[in-house]
């Protein structure tokens, strides 16, 4: 059966949209997903479950979020094969003297129209870099994740496409995850 790593964004920042981590494995479960786990309370969720669409699996999630829940979430989901040939390609990488600390992946719902990569090209996205490769936007932050303007915000309106973002640790964790539940 397949790993999956499904990211919800705007869980649990603020006061708004507020779910505990046990509620999320247990809405995850009432789905028929298996070995469902979590890590932090930012809606990250690693499961089995059979074959299926990364973005089918996302449309089911959210329906589940918005009934159980009451409000809307948007919600990525990739295969652990998927995230982990995002974790070897990442260009950053492949640099001298990267700070793994300033590294971010924004995962796109899919991969963006060519209109929307001609906008993005022409970004001044001033001391922070980025790269884009599918449905994956790389980033590297010289500052804080929250002082750049590449925010989900900002490539959501340049690509037309839904968008969550993961620190570096955080998307390495995953994968690591979803490496011990296949």
């Amino acid at each position: 059966m397949p790993v999956y790593i499904s990211m919800l964004r705007g869980v649990n920042v603020g006061p708004h949209n507020r779910m505990k981590m046990d509620q999320l494995r247990n809405s995850f479960e009432a789905l028929g997903f298996e070995q469902v786990r979590t890590y932090i309370q930012s809606g990250n969720a690693i499961f089995k479950t059979t074959k299926k669409s990364p973005l089918a699996l996302s449309r089911h999630t959210e329906e589940r979020i918005s009934a159980e829940f009451g409000f809307a979430a948007s919600v990525i989901t990739k295969t652990s094969e998927e995230v982990g040939r995002i974790i070897h390609d990442n260009p950053f990488l492949k640099e001298g003297g990267t700070d793994l600390s300033k590294l971010h992946v924004t995962f796109l719902s899919q991969a963006p129209v060519e209109a929307g990569l001609m906008k993005l090209a022409a970004v001044d996205a001033g001391v922070d870099k980025f790269r884009h490769s599918g449905a994956v936007i790389y980033l590297y932050c010289q500052n804080r994740y929250s002082e750049t303007k590449l925010s989900n915000n900002f490539f959501e309106k340049a690509l037309s496409v839904r968008a969550t973002t993961r620190n570096w640790k955080t998307v390495n964790k995953l994968y690591e995850m979803a490496l011990e539940c296949a």
